[in-house]
């Protein structure tokens, strides 16, 4: 296998995954900045443009970190960071996917809307006048992931998983860009520092 690397959030996410698994992976790293991601070597690897891609044994590519991340789980079950029972691995799709559609994608295009835009508006649609509205939604939601966090160590309680790396890699993302963590959410403030200092953190 190889990874299609790069800077940004979600392939950090997928290198933390790899290293929480103990996998030593090839990477090769796509440079956005220039746009090379939009050339087509790397489109014909992944036709959004986009990082990161898994290329597997057999010479084909799997992209989107959910699924990258499904795989790995998959060939490498030990140890489980999705879940070693259907009603673990639900549990931790649940959260994945209410952290990805309410605070990632909304704190994604608030960023590409506007301090981003110059990098962004020729690459996909821009809305600039919804920038704003974005940043307050993803702000928004994760004040309630602070309420959903009260007395647990991760997101699904005692267990670390995917939906732990999400959060934490776009947290990281919005307090370099712009939409830092509002320090009144004590609770995710407590729990980040928790996942920054987990070894994996360095990938």
């Amino acid at each position: 296998m190889k990874l299609y690397d790069s800077i940004g959030p979600n392939p950090r996410l997928v290198r933390m995954f790899i290293a929480e698994k103990g996998l030593t992976i090839p990477t090769q790293t796509i440079d956005l900045r220039s746009g090379e991601n939009r050339k087509p070597e790397h489109l014909a690897r992944n036709p959004h443009g986009q990082t990161p891609t898994l290329e597997l044994d057999d010479g084909s590519f799997l992209s989107e970190i959910t699924a990258i991340c499904e795989y790995l789980e998959e060939i490498h079950p030990t140890p489980p960071l999705i879940g070693a029972t259907p009603k673990e691995r639900a549990e931790c799709r649940m959260w994945t996917r209410r952290i990805d559609l309410t605070i990632c994608e909304p704190l994604a295009n608030g960023f590409r809307f506007s301090e981003g835009l110059k990098m962004f508006k020729d690459r996909v649609m821009c809305i600039p006048e919804a920038a704003p509205g974005l940043k307050k939604m993803a702000a928004d939601r994760l004040q309630w992931m602070n309420t959903q966090m009260q007395g647990k160590e991760f997101v699904c309680g005692s267990r670390f998983t995917l939906a732990d790396l999400l959060l934490f890699g776009w947290i990281e993302f919005g307090n370099q860009v712009g939409q830092p963590l509002d320090p009144n959410n004590t609770v995710l403030v407590d729990w980040h520092k928790r996942i920054a200092a987990r070894p994996s953190a360095k990938a």
